[in-house]
């Protein structure tokens, strides 16, 4: 197997040297021009003042607001909704701040994209008002990712979704998409409010208000057309979130820092690699790893080529490629089977000495809903590479993992989804239903969707046949920066609302 490892998305003329890991795999390294020398990975800083500035196109002002400030070039719209969302924004700071903290590991990477195709900075800001820049975002019209693609829209621009992975979330590929859907509109329409309100709407509902009016003999213009409420709230919209990016103290507000400089850069990763192993070589959380790397579906990272793109905080690329390789050891613990005609998920997980219930929490598979024999699934390698994936499925948003059996400080975080009772937990995680009411501190037995439960290991039972599966005791060379001890890996609910993903 060949690997081949790319760095730095920002150095284009780097010479490649070939080495092999100690597992014996063929390696070519493309050289980096990052040279991070940071022992963490603090947003307010996340690139040392080693890196090469030449890489990408940062001007001489310090902060990323800055810039987008200087190239706002929409016409400002004078609307009563307007006003409305300043007041709306202005009076929930809390989710103000959630969301621009969300935005400081993609705005720049947009900005960047946005400037090369000479756009207004406006355009940058349109995720904002779209999902909050909340990547697993999902919409009750089966939109998804910061761009909110439907899945039609998605295909037609080259957003591929399959049972490995949803492009629609992959932040650089969507933003591509998005960016030239935007310019393809504003083509059509000439102006950019337009352009925007065919985004929201589509330009067959755009195209017919227009119409409409031409025959009428009124104007065409974005605030004379009848459009639907939704669309007539959605350029007020962003011009309130302009109007408070240019002045927020005007609104009351404070807007989280972020530095004009790139927060990640791309890897090539081998054909297959569990997500949770390469968070670990890249010494980061599972947590940052899904922020971004939000698109796959699965615990297992596969592609039909050879490598296939990820990425990493540019602080991580370096590590991420020593620790590869100096690993000797399997990277995936999971492979794919195919069902025969009439095989129960029951069958397959005695099969394969894992439990029923985990297996179809892998594979997204409800209780009721029965095998295609026609998809693969997901199943324990026997040969098993490092994983404690045992709970984690990167097709939920709610942040779970494994729980490791000998570890006696090991604790995961569940978020509760609709029908779940404190029982049905206890009976899950293997723990006393007491123990789950008193760590925290419940005054009911009941439960809300979305509430946040801790359970430690140290209270867990021996699930069945889960031993086989949990992390390896043998860890991964780790360079000499701190660890990463976030252990928690984030999962995607599509039974969510917009409204509830992007809060």
């Amino acid at each position: 197997m060949s690997i081949l490892i790319v760095t730095s998305l920002f150095s284009l003329s780097s010479i490649a040297a070939e080495q092999t890991n100690l597992a014996g795999d063929k390696i070519e390294i493309i050289n980096d021009d990052v040279n991070s020398n940071l022992t963490a990975d603090p947003i307010e800083s996340f690139i040392s003042n080693n890196v090469d500035n030449t890489d990408y196109n940062a001007s001489s002002q310090d902060d990323l607001w800055t810039r987008i400030r200087s190239g706002f070039t929409i016409p400002n719209i004078d609307s009563e909704y307007t006003a409305k969302y300043e007041t709306w924004y202005s009076s929930r700071p809390d989710y103000v701040k959630r969301m621009l903290e969300r935005s400081q590991k993609y705005l720049f990477h947009i900005v960047e994209e946005v400037e090369k195709r000479n756009m207004p900075s406006e355009i940058a800001l349109l995720p904002m008002i779209e999902s909050a820049y909340n990547p697993q975002a999902y919409s009750r019209s089966h939109a998804a990712g910061i761009w909110q693609f439907v899945p039609a829209t998605g295909k037609d621009f080259g957003l591929k979704q399959n049972y490995w992975s949803d492009k629609r979330r992959d932040v650089t590929a969507a933003t591509d998409a998005a960016l030239t859907y935007l310019q393809k509109l504003h083509g059509m329409f000439g102006s950019w409010d337009l352009a925007l309100a065919a985004y929201n709407a589509g330009e067959g509902t755009v195209s017919r208000a227009i119409e409409r009016n031409r025959r009428k003999g009124l104007p065409t213009d974005y605030q004379s057309l009848d459009l639907p409420s939704e669309t007539k709230n959605y350029v007020p919209k962003l011009q309130a979130i302009k109007n408070i990016i240019f002045n927020p103290n005007q609104y009351g507000l404070q807007l989280v820092d972020i530095p004009n400089r790139p927060y990640f850069t791309q890897v090539l990763a081998p054909k297959q690699i569990d997500a949770a192993l390469a968070a670990k070589l890249a010494n980061i959380s599972d947590e940052e790893f899904v922020a971004l790397n939000p698109s796959y579906n699965r615990p297992v990272i596969v592609s039909n080529n050879e490598v296939h793109q990820l990425l990493l905080p540019t602080w991580a690329a370096d590590e991420f490629r020593e620790n590869l390789a100096n690993y000797d050891k399997p990277l995936t613990s999971w492979k794919s089977y195919q069902a025969k005609r009439g095989e129960r998920i029951d069958y397959i997980a005695r099969k394969f000495d894992i439990n029923a219930s985990e297996l179809r929490e892998v594979n997204n598979l409800s209780s009721g809903s029965k095998i295609n024999a026609a998809r693969p699934i997901l199943v324990p390698d026997n040969n098993g590479g490092e994983s404690n994936l045992l709970l984690t499925n990167f097709k939920e948003v709610s942040p779970q993992q494994g729980l490791d059996e000998q570890s006696t400080n090991q604790s995961i975080t569940y978020r509760v989804k609709n029908g779940d009772t404190v029982s049905s937990l206890a009976s899950k995680f293997h723990v006393d239903s007491r123990y789950i009411i008193r760590t925290n501190q419940l005054k009911s037995k009941k439960l809300k969707a979305g509430q946040l439960i801790k359970i430690s290991s140290h209270h867990t039972g021996k699930a069945n046949g889960s031993n086989r599966y949990k992390a390896s005791k043998k860890n991964v060379r780790i360079s000499s920066k701190a660890k990463s001890t976030s252990k928690v890996s984030a999962k995607r609910s599509h039974q969510q609302t917009r409204k509830s993903s992007r809060m």
